[in-house]
């Protein structure tokens, strides 16, 4: 018991480092500022299409929960490098806990406040979704009719934030091999950004071998309505390879950092 209650202060001190930074709070106003403007400009805008409450919720955070997705790849790759970059990984590691508790702690917050973000983004868009429109359904086309209006948001919703975990981790695991919190922020928005451009120009249904890429896995919405996805892959395929690569990066991390002299 005592052994869980220093690992809730670690954690805890981590989420200190996130939260007492400027940078944070600047980038969470942002989201809520943009969740809060985005229904209120389909509002004025006065569409024909008249589109219900999740519809709004479904257009307005398939825009936010992009800035979602930055934001929190800024955050895990700012987690293990700032420590090596401001010279406080030697006083962080000759505390009484061990490598992996340190990393562990580091990667729950970053979880935590991908958690933080998705949740604070969705309530706003919510609420201010609920002040301009109605549940009426909408003509735009967005959801699917074999799915209620707020199942087929929320599942959107958890496919977008499967993507977020895994660029976050990537992010995570850049920053912690290169010690570079610019690079792993870079690196990590070249995958959010070029993914779609490599399914473009290596189609799945064509060269065989990108199914097992993760690139292709990493958007299953696709499944939501069809239960076939890219190269004829299944749900569960998907969700396997993505598993596979996940912890392969979490246990890449994992042993980069425990093997890693900082005496340097």
């Amino acid at each position: 018991m005592n052994k869980l209650a220093n690992f809730y202060k670690l954690v805890l001190n981590e989420n200190m480092k996130i939260y007492r930074r400027a940078r944070t709070w600047i980038m969470l106003s942002i989201l809520a500022i943009v969740s809060i403007l985005m229904p209120f400009v389909f509002f004025m805008a006065g569409s024909q299409e008249n589109p219900s409450v999740w519809e709004v919720v479904l257009l307005t955070m398939t825009f936010t929960f992009f800035m979602n997705i930055i934001f929190a790849s800024v955050i895990a790759a700012d987690s293990v490098a700032s420590e090596f970059s401001w010279g406080t990984i030697k006083l962080l590691l000759i505390r009484p806990w061990s490598r992996s508790k340190i990393l562990l702690s580091k990667y729950i917050s970053v979880i935590l406040f991908g958690i933080l973000s998705t949740l604070m983004m969705f309530g706003v868009t919510f609420l201010f979704a609920n002040i301009w429109f109605t549940y009426d359904v909408g003509s735009t086309g967005l959801i699917s009719s074999s799915w209620s209006a707020m199942s087929y948001t929320l599942m959107i919703l958890g496919c977008k934030y499967v993507e977020l975990i895994l660029i976050t981790t990537i992010a995570f695991m850049i920053s912690t091999l290169f010690r570079s919190s610019t690079f792993a922020i870079v690196l990590s928005l070249v995958v959010l950004f070029s993914k779609d451009i490599f399914l473009l120009l290596l189609n799945p249904d064509k060269y065989v071998w990108m199914k097992y890429v993760i690139f292709t896995q990493m958007d299953l919405k696709g499944y939501i309505d069809s239960p076939v996805g890219p190269g004829g892959s299944t749900l569960a395929f998907s969700l396997i390879v993505l598993a596979i690569y996940y912890i392969c990066f979490l246990v890449l991390t994992w042993v980069i950092f425990n093997k890693r002299d900082v005496a340097t």
